[in-house]
């Protein structure tokens, strides 16, 4: 008897305090990036950034390159040099001027030209 006298009281109190879920506001669409022209580097074009930067290094082996964050412009990309196979190396692309350019590029350079051969 008791369990009867319950279900009325909880059906009472289930349905007290259900407001309609507010309106869900239109929000800004998303800036598209500033590279939104520019295709993402891959092994080739860091190749040949890296090689018009750094012409007295060794030649890029392998690169893998990948955005440095969430709705960042900046790439960052690991690479292996010579008959490297593993990528020991980070450098990052900037895009400047409708290219991507390697940023401190004197840093980069100067790292790999301390490397034991």
């Amino acid at each position: 008897m008791t369990r009867f006298a319950l279900l009325p009281l909880l059906l009472i109190v289930g349905a007290c305090g259900q407001e309609p879920a507010p309106a869900p506001q239109p929000t800004q669409p998303a800036e598209p990036l500033a590279t939104a022209g520019l295709p993402p580097p891959d092994e080739g074009v860091f190749r040949t950034v890296f090689a018009e930067a750094c012409p007295s290094a060794e030649r890029v082996s392998t690169a893998l390159c990948r955005r440095a964050g969430l709705g960042s412009a900046d790439v960052v990309c690991e690479y292996g040099l010579g008959n490297d196979e593993y990528r020991r190396n980070r450098a990052t692309l900037t895009a400047a001027d409708g290219a991507w350019n390697l940023n401190e590029p004197d840093r980069v350079c100067a790292a790999n030209a301390a490397r034991p051969s």
